[in-house]
């Protein structure tokens, strides 16, 4: 019997971009359901079924359904990656603090960042809020230049999923002045200057 494809809900200006990325890594076929937020798309009953918070992205393998972007790269780093899924224990738990470390020290302020430093209207941005965001971010970003200093990669010597969903997460730092973080700032554009990091982007911009 046939295999369904995998398929990824959610747009890729989304979250979603950071799953689209894995799945241009992993090079294997699925169905992208480009729902949106904004237009109330990923409230109605046929999402809400898949993912009762409305919230993006998701994926179904097969009958298997899973929500949140980190969590889904990681089954799916494991399940199909090969070597983008770290080989020991130890690599395999960096790939886990790295991800939360992104989720829990960057997403939000990073957004906040952005926001009030160039995607909002000028009109709307708040200085303050994008100095405060930027000050807060410091102490993580620091974290992770010093864990790049003697290494190329967070989990192993080679770009896994740590590496992935860590970058995906800092998108918008591409657009920060890193100087004074070179390892940090290198690493990332290492990551986002992968072939499949371009096409999540050219999807998402």
């Amino acid at each position: 019997m046939r295999r369904m494809a995998l398929k990824v809900y959610g747009a890729a200006r989304t979250r979603t971009v950071r799953t689209l990325w894995m799945m241009g890594e992993l090079g294997m076929p699925y169905e992208h359901i480009p729902i949106t937020t904004q237009d109330g798309a990923n409230l109605k009953p046929d999402y809400v079924a898949v993912n009762p918070t409305g919230r993006v992205p998701a994926i179904d393998d097969g009958g298997f359904v899973l929500s949140e972007s980190m969590a889904i790269n990681l089954y799916l780093a494991k399940t199909y990656g090969g070597a983008l899924y770290p080989a020991t224990p130890q690599g395999e738990a960096r790939a886990w603090q790295w991800s939360f470390w992104a989720v829990t020290e960057i997403d939000k302020t990073i957004i906040e960042w952005a926001l009030h430093s160039s995607v909002l209207p000028e009109a709307e941005r708040d200085s303050k809020r994008a100095r405060a965001a930027r000050l807060e971010l410091e102490r993580p970003l620091e974290m992770l230049e010093g864990a790049l200093a003697h290494t190329l990669w967070l989990a192993e010597d080679r770009f896994t999923v740590a590496d992935l969903n860590a970058a995906s997460v800092m998108y918008r730092a591409l657009w920060m002045d890193l100087d004074d973080k070179p390892h940090a700032r290198d690493w990332l554009r290492r990551c986002w200057d992968r072939p499949a990091a371009r096409a999540a982007r050219a999807m998402r911009e």
